[in-house]
């Protein structure tokens, strides 16, 4: 009787805590994805002929535009791949270089698993940074050409796309001049070209959110995969 009563006493006292520490592991492990901030409405037609709206995660659109060696080049040319951009231009004399040696930075933590990232720079100058200058600015900070691409065009191109595809006016501490756009963040973009992030492309410690963001995108992929494989 006695041990059937210590064996009680020591389950009401051990089961709350075993519960309690599986609840505090599983809480430490639970992982905070990045967030997706902006929908679009769509006209979509359903099984029975009928055009409803309907809303889905905004994409960034596609755009052609030139690259640093004077081929066409889009964003879509990266589908799959998680995109770190700025918005920057050749002459910038304090922002821009900051912004380039940070996005350098990133390129150089992910040089071993260069397959999962690339990066993109758009110039909002573009009168006056032609391919070959873009080229020679890259070379000036020891780019890798062939995971960072910097894109020129037409200006209204690149500015429909900071302000209404990528939303560059949003999070920033003051309004953004549309007539010249001179943004400091940086833009993290997932597989699916969806806008998952911005952060202070000057301050070096936004780095590593930048980093631990890229890495959790990249799980987040691996995850649809596993899943579509127990399906099969």
């Amino acid at each position: 009787m006695k041990k059937r009563k210590l064996v009680a006493l020591t389950l009401a006292v051990m089961l709350p805590l075993t519960c309690y520490l599986i609840v505090s592991s599983l809480s430490e492990q639970a992982v905070v994805m990045p967030k997706r901030y902006f929908f679009d409405t769509v006209l979509t037609v359903t099984r029975n002929g009928k055009q409803v709206l309907d809303t889905q995660w905004h994409k960034i659109k596609p755009v052609t535009l030139t690259n640093q060696f004077g081929h066409d080049a889009s964003l879509q040319d990266w589908h799959g791949k998680i995109i770190v951009a700025d918005f920057f231009f050749t002459s910038c004399p304090q922002i821009c270089p900051s912004m380039t040696r940070n996005m350098k930075r990133l390129q150089d933590a992910f040089k071993k698993t260069d397959t999962i990232v690339r990066f993109v720079s758009f110039t909002v100058d573009p009168i006056r940074d032609s391919a070959a200058k873009l080229k020679a600015y890259g070379d000036r900070y020891g780019v890798d050409h062939d995971t960072w691409m910097f894109l020129t065009g037409p200006k209204q191109k690149i500015y429909d796309l900071a302000l209404n595809e990528f939303k560059a006016s949003i999070g920033q501490e003051a309004d953004i001049d549309t007539s010249f756009i001179h943004t400091d963040r940086l833009f993290l973009l997932d597989k699916d070209l969806v806008v998952r992030g911005w952060y202070d492309g000057r301050d070096s410690v936004n780095l590593d959110r930048v980093i631990k963001d890229v890495v959790l995108l990249n799980m987040e992929r691996d995850k649809k995969k596993k899943r579509n494989l127990f399906r099969k």
